[in-house]
């Protein structure tokens, strides 16, 4: 059974089926009459709404269900609430936060499990980074992308993806943020070589597209005014946008900080494409999902 837990769950080939589902005009009705479980331990709108939505072009009933439903290891254990979801529904999709979580959830092979975020990966935030970038630019290979901040579960799936995509990928952290060594060995053993600067100068100079995340990600909150001193001198802003590729785009995985990742100049900018690129999130989860349970059997 196939599963999506991260981008190096798929090859180059499937990455760009999947890419190419999420842009047809006439989606597979794979999910017809058919349900899709939901399951959020931590709370998202975009995710939500653009699961939801991915669900209902492809003729199916989305079930949303909040952690306080399930509690899981707490009421019930992750894999009997797997298999529970699998009496009922044709995919299961998880928000959570240890990545363990999804794995236990996929070795049971009970039903196709999609990783909405856990703590070391969010490929369905990748998948709709690159399909953003690919409207932009027509083609990816050749292209590369500078991420700047906190080298963390959206850094790692978007290095895993533009890799194999035929992108540089580009990060700069301050020290204590980038990869960890753990993280550079899954990416080099899926064949990608990241560049890895101290300088956001240096990672943004001549780059196609400038990425930032937040510095402080949901569960870290106690460590948001330490995180704000470390990471002075990497706020995007017009004068590192100036360094980048003429015509190159800002994105953001949102919600942003405005004024510590990213300054409203850039975020409102003329170069910005968070909002095309929230709403790619939408035909991301399209295109995976009609590619998992097409790979998994589902017929319309």
């Amino acid at each position: 059974m196939r599963h999506l837990l991260d981008i190096d769950d798929l090859s180059g080939a499937e990455l760009e089926r999947i890419l190419d589902l999420a842009v047809t005009t006439d989606p597979p009705r794979v999910l017809a009459g058919k349900g899709m479980a939901l399951v959020f331990e931590k709370p998202s709108a975009r995710t939500r709404n653009s699961m939801e939505m991915a669900v209902v072009q492809l003729g199916g009933h989305p079930v949303y269900i909040g952690a306080e439903e399930v509690g899981l290891d707490t009421r019930e254990t992750v894999e009997d609430v797997t298999q529970t979801m699998a009496g009922y529904h044709s995919a299961l999709g998880a928000r959570v936060f240890a990545h363990s979580t999804v794995e236990r959830m996929a070795a049971l092979d009970a039903l196709p499990v999609v990783n909405l975020l856990s703590d070391a990966a969010h490929p369905m935030q990748a998948l709709a980074d690159l399909l953003t970038m690919r409207r932009e630019f027509g083609r990816l290979e050749g292209r590369s992308v500078a991420f700047v901040g906190d080298a963390n579960n959206v850094a790692r799936s978007l290095a895993l993806g533009a890799g194999l995509a035929g992108m540089t990928f580009r990060v700069a952290s301050p020290a204590g943020y980038g990869f960890s060594d753990v993280d550079l060995d899954r990416i080099h053993t899926a064949g990608i070589e990241p560049q890895i600067f101290d300088r956001p100068e240096e990672a943004v100079a001549g780059a196609d597209a400038v990425y930032a995340d937040t510095w402080t990600s949901m569960g870290q909150e106690v460590e948001a005014e330490q995180r704000r001193r470390d990471f002075e001198g990497f706020t995007v802003d017009r004068h590192l946008m100036g360094l980048a590729q003429v015509g190159a785009v800002f994105l953001h995985c949102l919600p942003a900080h405005r004024g510590e990742e990213v300054t409203d100049e850039v975020l409102d900018g003329p170069r910005s494409r968070i909002w095309v690129q929230a709403a790619n999130r939408m035909h991301a989860a399209r295109g995976a999902l009609a590619w998992i349970l097409s790979e998994n059997g589902s017929q319309p």
